[in-house]
């Protein structure tokens, strides 16, 4: 189970950077059109439906949400909340509206949840080469000193987006289902909140299902990686936000929810190791799990395409709902 351990650092890095797997595009365009498309389908879909954006959960400047509304006027509506990837450091709730177009169109409400990123490091890179410079020197300055007065660790992020789902609850009380979606690093901060102890915070929210794509679930691999440099974690860090530690929380706070582990045919081979490993874990445990190995796809465009109602992940998060 931790092959891992067995790789160079090296070899660690080259497995845990996405973009050099990518078969359609080398990976600093690979990064570049992975942003615009996420933007444009976030464009879309706030021309589509009824917005309230930067909704509060918590007192810090990051902790907001997007909401996307359907047109119906009934209140009984599924409610999916997303969670961006972004390897905890780049990417917000700003690009993270683009599956809405598709299900706002099915009666859905979609929930984008702003987190405290981490900051970046100086050398934010990809192993083997420099990370694409996706804004302007200026802006890139402003953003990167915000973040430093608004930076976020892993405790602090996983704690955020458990309250942002107690947020979404009280003020959306009469839906008839509560969903997760996260992709990447989101997809980790999914299944950290079915591993909730909800009792810590009062409530207990019913989660009908969850849809992880390309996560990590086991956060010590990149403990000596590039990753890690903004994100500082140690061991014990690592351990206590790593979703495969907790799959006896998971099966108490979310027996019933049904979970779809997805990966894409072209992520790099410890990707694909870890969902498959969590999957694992999570039938050996009882729960309602499902695998998608999604075909001709990478670890970009595997969650892009969910702006596209006839993509496969689209069909089967709809059908999740009961939308299909």
């Amino acid at each position: 189970m931790e092959h891992w351990r067995s790789l160079s650092r090296d070899e660690l890095e080259q497995q845990y950077s996405p973009s050099r797997w990518s078969f359609r595009m080398a990976a600093d365009n690979v990064i570049r059109a992975h942003v615009e498309a996420l933007a444009a389908g976030t464009d879309k879909a706030r021309s589509l439906s009824q917005t309230l954006l930067n909704v509060p959960y918590g007192e810090s400047e990051g902790e907001k949400l997007d909401v996307y509304l359907p047109s119906t006027s009934s209140p009984d509506v599924p409610l999916l909340i997303y969670f961006h990837g972004g390897y905890w450091q780049f990417l917000s709730k700003e690009e993270s509206g683009f599956l809405a177009v598709p299900l706002v169109q099915k009666g859905v409400v979609v929930v984008a949840v702003g987190y405290s990123i981490a900051p970046k490091a100086a050398s934010v890179a990809e192993s083997g080469h420099r990370e694409v410079v996706l804004l302007t020197q200026a802006l890139w300055v402003l953003l990167y000193c915000m973040q430093q007065r608004l930076h976020g660790n892993m405790d602090l992020m996983v704690s955020q987006v458990r309250r942002s789902v107690v947020s979404v609850i009280q003020q959306y009380s009469h839906i008839s289902g509560l969903y997760l979606c996260g992709h990447s690093a989101g997809a980790h901060l999914a299944a950290m909140v079915l591993s909730t102890d909800w009792s810590q915070y009062n409530v207990s929210p019913q989660i009908k299902g969850a849809f992880l794509v390309s996560g990590i679930y086991d956060l010590q691999p990149i403990l000596n990686t590039y990753v890690n440099e903004p994100l500082q974690m140690n061991q014990e860090v690592a351990l206590r936000n790593s979703p495969n530690q907790f799959l006896s929380q998971l099966k108490v706070s979310s027996p019933y929810c049904d979970i779809t582990v997805a990966v894409a045919q072209h992520d790099s081979p410890e990707f694909r190791k870890q969902s498959l490993e969590y999957f694992i874990a999570l039938q050996s445990a009882g729960l309602r799990v499902s695998y998608e190995d999604v075909p001709d796809t990478d670890h970009f465009n595997i969650i892009e395409q969910l702006v596209d109602e006839t993509y496969h992940l689209t069909k089967l998060l709809l059908k999740m709902m009961g939308k299909s």
